[in-house]
This record gives C-alpha cells, sequence and structure tokens, in this order.
C-alpha cells in the first residue's frame, strides 16, 4: 500500500468511525449498523465505497471501530 492510498484509506476509516460514532447512542445495535451502511451507500462516491471495501478485505477492518466495522462487513457481503 502507497503513502497515498493508506492516507486516503486512513480518512476513510476516520469517516466511516466518525458515522458510527453518530450511531453509538443507537440502543440496536442491528438498527445502528443498517444506519450506517445505509449512509456509506448513499452519501459516499462509489470510488470512496470501493476504496473503503478494498481496505477492509486487506487489513481486515484494523483501525474501524466496531459498530463501523460491522456496517463494512455488510456491505462486503452484498
Amino acid at each position: 500500500m502507497t503513502a497515498q492510498n493508506h492516507d486516503s484509506s486512513a480518512a476513510l476509516v476516520k469517516m466511516a468511525n466518525d458515522i458510527a460514532d453518530y450511531f453509538h447512542s443507537e440502543p440496536d445495535r442491528q438498527v445502528a449498523v443498517n444506519g450506517i451502511a445505509s449512509h456509506i451507500q448513499r452519501v459516499w462516491d462509489p470510488r470512496m465505497r470501493k476504496k473503503i471495501l478494498a481496505y477492509y478485505a486487506e487489513r481486515k477492518g484494523e483501525g474501524l471501530n466496531d459498530l463501523a466495522r460491522s456496517a463494512i462487513a455488510r456491505l462486503a457481503a452484498e
């Protein structure tokens, strides 16, 4: 992974974690995961989604918090 790819992946990880932090107060974990996945699917550019999915596959979600990792895993499974 080049330094530029790492930097952009780190930014996407931070963004995914920020979205997950927003949903953290949701008492139903599945609703939170679905909300995060839905947000990423609706709002993120396809290139961003492709990059975070590749990062997830390559690094097993390293750096993603639990909710973000679960949402990315759900998107990866689709």
